[in-house]
């Protein structure tokens, strides 16, 4: 079944991606979110092109994901994410609480694979340039908002483990525990053409305690 829809026009979708469903097929995710997305050209005019994700989610992170519906939203959201027109606040439940009630992680973030490991994602100093806010919202809950300024694969993991409070539940970055608590809480886009899109993803049922969290706006 297609994941909520949060916004839609006749170019872009964003949904609401539920934890644990993958964006992309791969060996041990056969059942992804490209699966579903046809169903998004149903009730559009140009039916001759098949929706695509403009950009990634892990398959445990939920969710707000951006939907290319047309030709003319692919190349929208393409240029809109690689111009820095896209604004992305995340929430997440850390296995500790920072020192301190809001910061800025600066840390590069480069791949690194071996036969044993596998690959993964560490802070080094030629890595890519790689920029975090963070802001504590509930520190009885560790609840975290997280605003990134760049967009590298698994940055806000790697930052949160960085500082020394991986994300609860983070099977590589930290202890593995029960459910990865990373949520993509809004997503705002500017579009070429001027427009701003945005949208706000409902908290997963079982975080619907922090809904009232300070500092939630």
């Amino acid at each position: 079944m297609l994941p909520a829809i949060l916004y839609r026009d006749p170019d872009i979708a964003i949904l609401d991606k539920p934890s644990g469903l993958a964006v992309h097929p791969g060996p041990k995710t056969p059942h992804s979110l490209e699966d579903l997305l046809p169903a998004l050209a149903k009730s559009q005019a140009a039916r001759h092109f098949t929706p695509v994700a403009a950009h990634r989610l892990d398959r445990d992170t939920s969710g707000c994901i951006a939907i290319a519906c047309s030709r003319r939203g692919a190349r929208a959201l393409s240029a809109a994410f690689a111009g820095g027109g896209a604004e992305k606040v995340y929430w997440a439940i850390l296995s500790a609480l920072p020192a301190a009630s809001e910061g800025l992680i600066d840390a590069p973030l480069k791949k690194i694979s071996s036969a044993q490991a596998g690959w993964r994602m560490v802070v080094a100093a030629d890595g890519q340039r790689a920029r975090t806010a963070w802001r504590v919202l509930d520190a009885g809950a560790r609840l975290v908002e997280f605003r990134p300024e760049t967009g590298r694969t698994h940055q806000i993991r790697v930052h949160a483990a960085h500082i020394g409070c991986p994300i609860s539940g983070d099977p590589v970055y930290g202890d593995g525990a029960g459910q990865l608590r990373l949520h993509a809480r809004r997503l705002a886009i500017s579009l070429p053409d001027g427009r701003r899109i945005q949208a706000e993803a409902p908290l997963p049922a079982d975080w619907q305690a922090f809904d009232h969290a300070p500092g939630n706006r």
